[in-house]
């Protein structure tokens, strides 16, 4: 009889525990303590009924979460080892006004404060002070490759003198050893030219190192090569593909000549119009940046170039962290005063598209010689003139003094843009059945087996271009 008396207790106290709210769930996580939002996810699934997506919406919660302690992996000594070559007095003083200002971007996760990974050497990028202290340390600030090719290059385009570049990729990613159980299928996406871009031509599959591929149909925004193997135990597993194809620069003189043909059907007007939570949305700040940019300009393309002059002028490139962790990627841009290539394109599409202009995404890799990467742009539609292609985070060419050189990157491009992706967040061919690793753009490649994602951290990728062979 004792025992059940013993019982009763705990009994009465489960009886009367208050369930999981969604409420609980988010104060815990937006306060950072993500290892008791995680609890809190996991009994609020076992005392409730939900639907298949609404169990796959609360798991992709639990690994946005993770995602976010991989980006902030840095401690106060990690990146204060990084800031004394150029600070060397620095102190926690110093590393709590700049966490303040937003030049070092950190959060408090678990009860501890961590540093975004490239959150040291970004203080240099965003901090005016803190750039221009580097400089001087560093003993002036020469042209980096990128900034020397367009010095050549731009202006050859801008006279009608640039020619047609061939480029060969040769891409690859590998599984980590026992990232998946022996035996496990690996479902791989790999990146491939996108042939609905106009600029690029003659694509052609070089090899694959299985011939079971398939490549996505014309209709879909993300150009993929898709492949699966079975992962072998203590052994990598590496997906593999080389292909060719020929691009061309575009240069559009839009300020002098706007004669033409072209224009969107009401369609497709409606489409790169409209806002597309999460990420263009025309909330109150973004109505406000638009009244301080825009003021009383009626003509378009005055519009265009004052959002391309506002963008580029106060929020400098930095590297990002993993766009499926940010909740709204331009709000983002505006709180912290910084964003990488495809942020700062994404806040150019929707304050082009708040302002009556068409605009959409194009994004890939760029292959400049001495500088590839991974890189994200954009286009506005002109009536009579057609797509313009604009890469807001490439910017004024401030080396330049000739207008159209200056701005040519609002009015056109270069042969070394890769397009791989004509939109951001479309479904992939065939289509992915766990949550992706990059939720918003399309680059690296996705991979996953049953058991679900395959994450950044879980594989490599590696890649060599050849150019005009």
């Amino acid at each position: 009889m004792k025992y059940i008396f013993l019982l009763l207790p705990v009994i009465f106290l489960f009886s009367c525990a208050e369930k999981v709210t969604i409420e609980q769930i988010d104060n815990q996580q937006n306060s950072g303590n993500f290892a008791e939002a995680a609890r809190l996810i996991n009994l609020y699934m076992a005392e409730n009924k939900f639907s298949e997506q609404d169990i796959y919406d609360l798991n992709f919660r639990k690994d946005v979460m993770r995602r976010i302690e991989l980006d902030f992996n840095k401690t106060k000594d990690d990146v204060t080892a990084y800031i004394q070559k150029y600070y060397p007095g620095v102190d926690d003083t110093a590393l709590d006004k700049w966490v303040a200002d937003g030049s070092l971007e950190a959060m408090t996760i678990n009860g501890e404060r961590k540093y975004f990974d490239r959150a040291a050497p970004n203080l240099f990028r965003i901090n005016r002070d803190a750039k221009r202290q580097k400089e001087h340390i560093d003993g002036g600030q020469n042209p980096d490759a990128i900034t020397l090719f367009k010095q050549k290059d731009i202006p050859e385009i801008v006279a009608g003198e640039a020619q047609s570049v061939t480029v060969k990729i040769k891409y690859a990613v590998t599984l980590k050893p026992d990232a998946v159980p022996d035996g496990e299928t690996v479902r791989c996406w790999l990146p491939f030219p996108n042939e609905n871009c106009s600029r690029q031509s003659e694509i052609r599959l070089i090899s694959a190192n299985d011939s079971n591929y398939v490549i996505s149909p014309k209709e879909y925004a993300h150009r993929t090569l898709y492949m699966q193997k079975i992962a072998r135990k203590g052994e990598p597993l590496t997906f593999e593909i080389a292909f060719s194809y020929r691009s061309v620069p575009v240069f559009a003189d839009v300020e002098n000549s706007r004669s033409g043909l072209f224009q969107l059907s009401s369609e497709e007007t409606d489409e790169y119009l409209s806002e597309r939570p999460p990420h263009i949305v025309f909330s109150k700040n973004i109505k406000d940046l638009s009244e301080k940019i825009i003021g009383n300009e009626k003509d378009p393309v005055l519009k265009v170039k004052r959002i391309f002059e506002y963008i580029d002028q106060n929020y400098p490139w930095a590297g990002a962290r993993e766009y499926s962790t940010v909740p709204n990627i331009p709000e983002y841009v505006m709180e912290n005063g910084h964003g990488d290539c495809g942020m700062k394109t994404l806040l150019f599409i929707t304050l082009a598209r708040y302002n009556g202009i068409p605009a959409k995404w194009e994004s890939g890799f760029m292959v400049h010689p001495g500088a590839k990467n991974l890189h994200d742009w954009g286009a506005y539609f002109v009536d009579g003139r057609g797509w313009i292609p604009v890469d807001q985070s490439f910017g004024l060419n401030k080396w330049a003094d000739e207008t159209r050189e200056r701005y040519f990157y609002m009015t056109g491009t270069d042969a070394y843009h890769l397009a791989v992706n004509t939109d951001y967040s479309r479904p992939l061919f065939p289509e992915k059945i766990h949550p992706r690793s990059e939720t918003v753009d399309f680059q690296r490649g996705e991979l996953e087996w049953r058991g679900g994602n395959l994450y950044f951290d879980a594989w490599d990728w590696d890649w060599e271009v050849e150019y005009g062979f």
